[in-house]
């Protein structure tokens, strides 16, 4: 389409694009491999069609099964929770088990080496078969997935992330991660695991093994997967925590861009599920059957007697600040370690390779500590399954062996629980520096890992470091629980890194069974985020920004109505005739990687007929649309060989949702002299925007209505340009 120059002298014209954006910095660091999905309903004729076939029986039907999938979404994350948590507990016990035998029969013996290389092994064997999975099997198995999640239910596709080899690799590599000893925990990794369990139950297939069960035919649509994967990682946040209403605000505040109240009840329920088939497996695997005191992967007690004093309040701000200070500067430094390993580690072994140096180096530091700190308590209060006497007197265990010699979680848990005077303030001091080095290091790194535990236990260490100075200033006063000030510190550290706030204080209170500490718990998170804002963004926003993730915040850039849909839409638009050529659809979907088409017809201007043609929207098409009607030889010219076969909405479903390429799609040199009339299959009524459209606008649009093309029309309510969410993204938000 050639650009008409006097019919944007209103809006600004076009050439001055650039000059007119302010002060608002464009990001062009998007990257070409993630497209959008479509949340937006297609009303085409096909859908209108099978709806008034429908009756009241296929509605109650469906609705039914809307909740019966939910049901299976939170039975099956949690079995996966299950097995994940039994793996690394029967597999870590025999690992410390191992070790202090031999730290134990080399006590006296000079041979302390043996140990410590038996202890790099022990790490270095299953981080690499993790490590191994990640990089060279499913490299979007990475990290917590957290991110990607939240990409994806803020209508962003990103490539690999609910497929069932995903959910493989990531079950049995953060299994490898956490029992190779790296700053890591399996909780975060959960989140994805239910988004990928929701995704597979819901659509009645799996495209990686290739095989389609027939069932839930309905679903297969962007905007129903969506609500059923904000339900699996919902379940996901139950199953880690034991928090369901933490898992529905966590879906809610950091996932779901789209929300509505029907949802609310059906993600519920699968939390509520998901916590209680937990609760009913991990209590029976511990010996407990039936009195489900296992409601989460991580248990970190019940705090029944805690309370706080007024007086109290000020000190917990004062550790929100230093929680956000801290977070700020592990995201900081995690930030400068993922630009280093984004230049320079780019080969798959080199990849392998710092994962095996993090986890020697993880084992090493954690041998010289336990070597390097004497601190001995006697043995009624050991809180760790395996004691080591190391260096001690008879009756006494190394307090420092004890932190170490356990999984994150149950070290959490120490620090939450063990009675005053059980640690020496030397050895949480440098086991806080130690492993915030690490943790910081680790995250990052291609293995499958979660940050949430990490952060707990680096903030459980200084929040415990701050109880014991205040026990010391006031020996006698009865509110001095470093427990207590552990849990702050914890609360705190993690709210620096991710920013969290009421999700996180619900996971919190359900987790420690204790309500009347959540307002403490709330001004610790609020007062870390805000501090923590002032430098950096939250550890996920930032990893999602350096992939270049077209993704879309809360809210649109400040002081940007002055930013009209004229400067930022794209021009001129590839479209397409209500009745095209075969030839030509061809030819532009193998030309182009366009996956929006705006379909026209031309007008002319009764009043004066020596204008050029303008060209009136009839609709949107998308490119998967096209591809199925090609597969399927839906032309004009053949009708009678397509006409006696059903063309519904089932066709498209069953592609969905890897429809095959344009190349994969043979047509015949006669084909491409068909046409194809393309208004039964078009979105007839697609949102639309005039080019004096703002910014915000346009922002909220796409917001609220999860759209991913808005045709943009001039004063004449002619096709002129088209906005995607990329062309939003470059702008920036505001998170």
């Amino acid at each position: 389409m050639a650009k008409k120059k006097t019919m944007l002298l209103f809006y600004r014209p076009i050439n001055d694009r650039l000059s007119t954006r302010g002060t608002h910095e464009i990001n062009e660091n998007i990257a070409p491999q993630y497209e959008s999905l479509d949340y937006d309903i297609c009303e085409n004729t096909l859908m209108r069609r099978e709806e008034d076939s429908k009756g009241d029986k296929f509605v109650f039907r469906k609705r039914i099964a809307r909740w019966f999938v939910f049901l299976l979404i939170g039975v099956v994350t949690a079995l996966i929770a299950c097995c994940i948590d039994i793996a690394i507990e029967e597999l870590s016990s025999i690992k410390f088990r191992f070790l202090k035998y031999y730290v134990d029969l080399c006590m006296n013996d000079r041979c302390m080496y043996i140990p410590h290389l038996y202890w790099v092994a022990t790490n270095i064997v299953p981080v690499l078969i993790g490590t191994i999975l990640v990089t060279y099997v499913e490299p979007v198995a990475a990290g917590s997935g957290i991110p990607q999640v939240k990409c994806y239910l803020n209508g962003v596709k990103v490539p690999r992330i609910v497929r069932i080899k995903t959910l493989l690799v990531k079950s049995i590599g953060v299994t490898c991660s956490v029992l190779g000893g790296l700053a890591v925990g399996k909780e975060g990794p959960m989140i994805h695991s239910g988004a990928v369990v929701a995704a597979g139950i819901s659509q009645g297939k799996t495209t990686s093994l290739s095989k389609d069960f027939h069932f839930f035919n309905y679903f297969r649509e962007d905007h129903e997967k969506r609500d059923f994967v904000s339900g699996g990682a919902a379940a996901g946040v139950a199953a880690a925590f034991g928090a369901p209403m933490g898992g529905v605000l966590f879906s809610l505040e950091e996932g779901s861009s789209f929300w509505n109240q029907s949802l609310t009840w059906r993600i519920f329920f699968a939390s509520m599920i998901s916590t209680f088939t937990l609760n009913v497996i991990l209590s029976a695997y511990h010996g407990f059957p039936g009195q489900l005191t296992y409601s989460g992967l991580l248990n970190f007690g019940a705090f029944p007697n805690i309370s706080y004093e007024f007086f109290e309040i000020p000190l917990f701000v004062l550790m929100g600040v230093l929680g956000g200070v801290l977070g700020a500067l592990f995201n900081y430094v995690n930030l400068k370690l993922t630009l280093f390993r984004m230049k320079y580690i780019t080969k798959k072994w080199l990849k392998v390779v710092e994962v095996l140096v993090v986890s020697s180096v993880s084992a090493t530091v954690a041998f010289a500590m336990i070597m390097m700190i004497d601190d001995c308590r006697p043995l009624g209060q050991d809180p760790t399954k395996f004691p080591v006497q190391l260096y001690c007197g008879d009756g006494e265990y190394s307090a420092v062996a004890s932190i170490w010699f356990q999984n994150p979680e149950a070290s959490v848990r120490s620090l939450f629980h063990d009675p005053p005077g059980s640690h020496n303030p030397c050895t949480v001091g440098v086991f806080f520096a130690i492993y915030f080095a690490l943790s910081c290091w680790t995250y990052g790194l291609s293995v499958s890992s979660g940050l949430f535990i990490p952060s707990l236990l680096t903030g459980a260490a200084w929040g415990r470091l701050a109880g014991m100075f205040l026990e010391y200033l006031f020996p006698n006063a009865a509110w001095t629980n470093p427990g207590k000030y552990a849990l702050i510190g914890a609360a705190s550290q993690l709210g620096g890194n991710v920013r969290m706030t009421i999700s996180l204080t619900v996971i919190l209170i359900e987790a420690t069974a204790n309500i009347t500490f959540g307002l403490p718990l709330m001004i610790t998170l609020i007062t870390a985020k805000w501090i923590g804002d002032l430098f950096n963004e939250g550890i996920y926003d930032l990893h999602i920004h350096l992939s270049g993730v077209p993704i879309l915040g809360w809210e649109p850039p400040q002081l940007s109505h002055n930013i009209f849909a004229s400067q930022f839409m794209s021009y001129p638009v590839v479209k397409f005739n209500c009745i095209e050529s075969v030839a030509r659809i061809v030819d532009t979907l193998r030309d182009t990687i366009h996956s929006g088409f705006p379909v026209v017809t031309s007008v002319h201007d009764p009043r004066n007929q020596q204008t050029e043609a303008g060209t009136k929207l009839c609709g949107l098409i998308l490119r998967s649309q096209l591809i199925v009607i090609l597969q399927n030889k839906i032309f004009v010219e053949n009708k009678e060989e397509w006409m006696g076969k059903s063309i519904t909405l089932k066709l498209f479903r069953d592609a969905y949702p890897r429809y095959p390429k344009i190349e994969q799609i043979y047509v015949s040199e006669l084909e491409r002299s068909y046409t194809v009339d393309l208004r039964n299959f078009m979105n007839p009524t697609p949102y639309t925007v005039p080019l004096a459209a703002s910014l915000p606008r346009v922002f909220k649009l796409f917001r609220g209505l999860g759209l991913r093309h808005l045709p943009v029309l001039d004063n004449r309510f002619e096709l002129v340009g088209i906005v995607t969410r990329k062309d939003l993204a470059k702008y920036g938000t505001n998170h």
